[in-house]
């Protein structure tokens, strides 16, 4: 057994929560991250598995419009194969015994003695209408609501909605998986006394990037449901407080809402620039162009290290080299003190960063990446007769080192990481460029944009891109997708992934 417990296996029920991987709970999440076997269904958002071991198994068990990758009865009997002997995650959406079905797996693991756990999960009952701006319960409105399957057994001809009952007894209805059955339930309502004029939302893919909200009335929603062609999953909300939506909607409201963007940065590299889009409305789709790794060899890294003494300037040209360049210095036993005499240099505010990090203080941040830029930074302590050291990537472009060499600078440019293509993901990217779905495509390096190519046939997406919005970190960046065929039309005047955030919001603004 491979699990936290002393001995045999243990199921966890998890509420995945409505689709915002932000919503998991903090229990979820700790649980996840010992799991041995995560189980997972359709409304479980995928991000939520990178909480979960690299070691753990991963087998998903969506179910999408009747179709059915496991059965349940095959589900249940998977449960309680892989819980007698590991630490099992069944994450479900939404929360377990909300119309989740898990009421069903939780009896079948009792009677088949395997020791469970509920974990609550946020219902799309609750949060899908507050990211449509709609709260369930309102002073001015109601003070009740009932929520309410709009899809009952398929075996059972007797239904055990009261509608009788609840088409006015309750203010606020919430109907899970409503959207197949909504003519009838709109015609049950006022068939048992609900106003047609009662207002109504249906809410696609509620609390995701992709949220589409339709709003009528009992009277005329079937018909505009039908017309926004709106699918499943999706939830009904019945009530007065829709009404606040026009109000209240903050969520659909925010800047990049509605937009796709492809973020092609290395994964390590890409959270903060994805979730800050992705706060600003943005629907992200992850395609790394770039994986970073340690060099084949240290030698030439350790040997620059072992004689520090011997250079006048140290300059990082990235957040990796200054990385890969401290845990070097410390795994030959050394500190900053090692580094002597050797003043620093950060070409950007980042690398700048991360040097300030390591508790050194770098003594030149040029204006701008560009190799005049940095050669006027050094002008006052003069570059002729000077010795640089430059940590980078296997690969890069040559334009310092073979400026620095023509001004008199004896320069040893040594391979502090490489950059490689990462496994292939390109079908979801085609797929996505063939739908018409991506409005902008991010570039944050010239290795982005050749690695991308790599990656996608020039030939086959080229065309797509020229209906798309392009946007690069700085001049480089951009030359190299000219090279290519793109034309930039994103650019920042500081180049650095804040600064190309704020270009693409003032772009689509």
């Amino acid at each position: 057994m491979r699990g936290s417990q002393v001995s045999g296996g243990k199921v966890y029920l998890v509420g995945a929560g409505p689709g915002d991987p932000g919503l998991l709970t903090l229990k979820g999440r700790e649980v996840l991250s010992r799991a041995d076997v995560v189980v997972y269904d359709y409304l479980a958002n995928e991000e939520l598995l990178r909480w979960a071991p690299p070691t753990a198994q991963r087998i998903y068990v969506g179910k999408k419009g009747g179709d059915h990758t496991v059965s349940q009865e095959d589900l249940n009997r998977l449960l309680v194969e892989k819980g007698r002997e590991n630490l099992v995650v069944r994450l479900k959406g939404g929360d377990p015994f909300v119309f989740g079905r898990g009421g069903e797996e939780a009896q079948m693991l009792a009677g088949a003695g395997i020791p469970f756990e509920v974990v609550p999960g946020v219902t799309a009952a609750v949060a899908v209408p507050a990211y449509a701006g709609i709260p369930l319960s309102h002073r001015d409105y109601t003070a009740s609501m009932a929520f309410v399957t709009g899809h009952e057994r398929d075996d059972k001809e007797d239904s055990k909605i009261e509608w009788a009952k609840l088409s006015t007894a309750v203010g606020t209805l919430v109907f899970f998986m409503g959207v197949k059955n909504l003519p009838e339930i709109c015609r049950r309502l006022v068939e048992n006394g609900r106003p047609s004029t009662t207002p109504v939302a249906a809410i696609r893919w509620g609390t995701l990037p992709e949220q589409q909200t339709v709003t009528g009335t009992l009277d005329d929603i079937v018909e505009k449901v039908r017309q926004a062609q709106l699918k499943p999953p999706a939830i009904l909300i019945v009530g007065e407080v829709v009404r606040l939506r026009e109000e209240l909607n903050w969520f659909e409201r925010r800047p990049l809402f509605g937009r796709t963007v492809l973020v092609t940065r290395a994964r390590e590299q890409a959270s903060d620039f994805k979730t800050r889009l992705e706060e600003l409305g943005a629907c992200c789709i992850e395609f790394p162009t770039i994986d970073i790794r340690p060099p084949a060899s240290w030698e030439p890294l350790d040997q620059a290290i072992g004689t520090l003494a011997e250079y006048d300037w140290v300059m990082f040209t990235s957040v990796n080299g200054v990385h890969y360049f401290m845990e070097r210095l410390w795994t030959a036993g050394l500190d900053a003190r090692a580094l002597g005499k050797a003043r620093l240099a950060a070409i950007g505010p980042r690398t700048a960063d991360a040097l300030r990090a390591n508790g050194l203080r770098p003594d030149l941040v040029p204006r701008e990446y560009r190799a005049e830029s940095i050669l006027e930074g050094l002008s006052s302590v003069g570059v002729k007769g000077k010795s640089f050291l430059i940590p980078r990537a296997l690969v890069a472009r040559d334009v310092l080192p073979e400026t620095l060499r023509r001004e008199g600078a004896r320069v040893n440019v040594v391979p502090a990481y490489e950059t490689v293509l990462p496994s292939d993901r390109r079908t979801q990217v085609l797929d996505a460029f063939r739908a018409r779905r991506i409005h902008c495509v991010t570039f944050t390096s010239s290795s982005t944009v050749s690695n991308f190519f790599q990656l996608c046939p020039r030939e086959e997406v080229l065309p797509w891109m020229k209906e798309v919005d392009i946007a690069c970190i700085g001049p480089i960046t951009a030359e190299t997708a000219r090279e290519y065929g793109l034309r930039t039309n994103i650019m920042p005047g500081e180049y650095t992934i804040g600064a190309l955030t704020e270009a693409i919001l003032a772009h689509y603004r």
